[in-house]
């Protein structure tokens, strides 16, 4: 797939090598971004090839003009000017918040859909369990994190409530709701996904919804659609998703997955929810989820320090150990 380029200039000529430098080592950026720190040789190259976002100083706003650009957005230093408020992303931040911001501005003119990786389909791995308390969502949190390592990864979340917003730290609107209203109206564009895709470490996640009652109106089979999707685009070589208590609503999505990681426990309670959860499977005709089943029982760790540091521990931790050599078994 042909990137497309954005180019930027700033009066910080620095500050645009870096952030050049740091999105083009990002792949699932489709753009490719070059900095300039001339004036003139941005102007000569904007008639010579085709520049689909501008990132400009927002001082330059009348330079801006002069230049041939499908798009421009302006870079602020914090000084508000409600003209170009709209079109505007404050330039001190990290360069995934600001490709963040860049692709919502984006995407409110785009309509190029999700470009796809031809013959190559991402991996969907469920994780779903009936039983409660059994390190789930932590051991989701941690798989993603492993294979991002080698590969690019997409964590998702069905739960009702996560936590993921206290456990990852402050992060804007956008989330699950979002994608799936985008898919719902037929306009779900690679600009549009981008703009919601948060990273933790090598990890991309969608902020999962933040309503409850969004999720009850979403059927089991909307949501396989969905996932489906996003998994044929085949954007990343693999997705996460953590079912939660999807209920028997998860059948549709476990149906379309390539693998499912069910962590259980031993308890006489537990043992009795996963064997009401295989009957239900067996006699609504879905007997083909169980081959795909590996059950998980995962390690307990106890020593755990605050909140703060809680998910780098489990990476590293008896957790993490316990996932990097479940993949090297496969």
């Amino acid at each position: 797939m042909k990137k497309r380029i954005m180019a930027i200039y700033d009066v910080d000529p620095l500050f645009a090598d870096r952030f050049a430098e740091a999105v083009n080592q990002k792949e699932r950026v489709p753009f490719t971004v070059m900095s300039f720190a001339s004036m003139e040789r941005l102007k000569r190259f904007a008639e010579e090839e085709q520049v689909e976002i501008l990132l400009i100083d927002a001082k330059l706003k009348e330079e801006a003009g002069q230049i041939r650009a499908g798009q421009v957005v302006f870079l602020s230093d914090g000084e508000t000017i409600p003209e170009l408020e709209e079109r505007s992303v404050y330039k001190y931040q990290s360069a995934d918040h600001i490709i963040r911001e860049v692709m919502a501005c984006y995407s409110t003119r785009s309509v190029q859909p999700i470009p796809a990786v031809v013959g190559n389909k991402s991996i969907l791995i469920g994780v779903y369990s009936p039983v409660n308390r059994c390190l789930k969502t932590s051991f989701s949190l941690v798989l993603g994190q492993v294979l991002a390592k080698d590969g690019s990864a997409l964590y998702l979340n069905l739960e009702d409530c996560s936590g993921l917003r206290r456990l990852i730290g402050p992060s804007g609107p956008g989330d699950l709701s979002d994608l799936f209203y985008h898919h719902s109206q037929g306009n779900l564009s690679w600009a549009k996904l981008r703009s919601l895709v948060y990273t933790w470490g090598s990890l991309d996640y969608i902020l999962p919804a933040r309503y409850p009652e969004d999720l009850c109106q979403i059927s089991g089979e909307e949501m396989a659609q969905l996932l489906g999707r996003l998994a044929g685009e085949g954007m990343y070589d693999t997705i996460v998703v953590d079912l939660g208590q999807f209920g028997k609503k998860a059948v549709d999505i476990l149906e379309i997955c390539d693998k499912i990681y069910m962590p259980v426990r031993q308890d006489r309670v537990s043992v009795a929810k996963i064997e009401e959860f295989e009957e239900y499977i067996l006699v609504s005709g879905h007997e083909k989820i169980l081959e795909k089943v590996q059950r998980l029982k995962l390690p307990y760790q106890n020593s755990f320090g605050g909140q703060k540091d809680y998910l780098e521990q489990l990476m590293w931790g008896e957790l993490g150990d316990y996932v990097r050599q479940l993949l090297k078994g496969k």
